[in-house]
């Protein structure tokens, strides 16, 4: 389906990972900004819910079927929305607010797979982001994953040339099915044997 207006392309690393989300699947875009990854994955038959604190950027998705859009602050005393949940798929580009991490991988259905890129430490060469706030520190988003107990499928961190110079960390992690969300029949880890 091509689009009227020229609508920025959807992020390399979000296509790249797309395919893990199949038709029929429930995606949530989180500030989702012109609704570049909004209108890749309603092309790929999935049912699209965007959040942003401004909707203007999309619009032209008003009432489309298979779209849902929702006018929040996800920064604001009321956070995150009760009714943002239950999610197979959730995309978070160029945005960083991390109090709402853990709310991001509770949206997710057992199963369900983040797909994560936004600014990095180091970024402040190339100009904004640069605030230290707006931008994940070494090896941040691993650690996320760790700490939620996610099955990272692929990591990447470092300088990017396209669609503009920037340091980025991209992350795509699937919130495993198994019992206490945890990775079933997997052993427990045991201590190493001393050197």
């Amino acid at each position: 389906m091509t689009h009227a207006l020229p609508f920025a392309p959807p992020s390399p690393w979000i296509v790249r990972f797309a395919p893990l989300l199949r038709a029929g699947s429930t995606l949530l875009d989180v500030a989702c900004g012109g609704g570049r990854h909004l209108r890749h994955f309603r092309d790929r038959d999935l049912t699209v819910t965007g959040v942003d604190i401004d909707l203007r950027g999309v619009a032209d998705l008003a009432g489309r079927a298979g779209v849902t859009l929702i006018q929040a602050d996800l920064e604001g005393p009321d956070g995150w929305p009760p009714a943002l949940s239950g999610f197979d798929g959730i995309v978070v580009t160029n945005y960083l607010h991390r109090p709402l991490l853990p709310a991001l991988v509770a949206a997710l259905k057992p199963g369900g797979l983040l797909l994560y890129e936004t600014f990095a430490n180091g970024n402040q060469r190339h100009g904004r982001p640069s605030s230290p706030a707006f931008l994940l520190r070494e090896g941040e988003l691993l650690r996320l994953a760790a700490e939620q107990r996610l099955q990272v499928v692929a990591f990447e961190q470092g300088e990017v040339s396209s669609p503009k110079a920037a340091i980025v960390q991209r992350l795509a992690a699937v919130k495993p099915a198994g019992p206490g969300n945890g990775l079933e029949g997997d052993p427990e880890p045991a201590p190493l044997p001393p050197a």
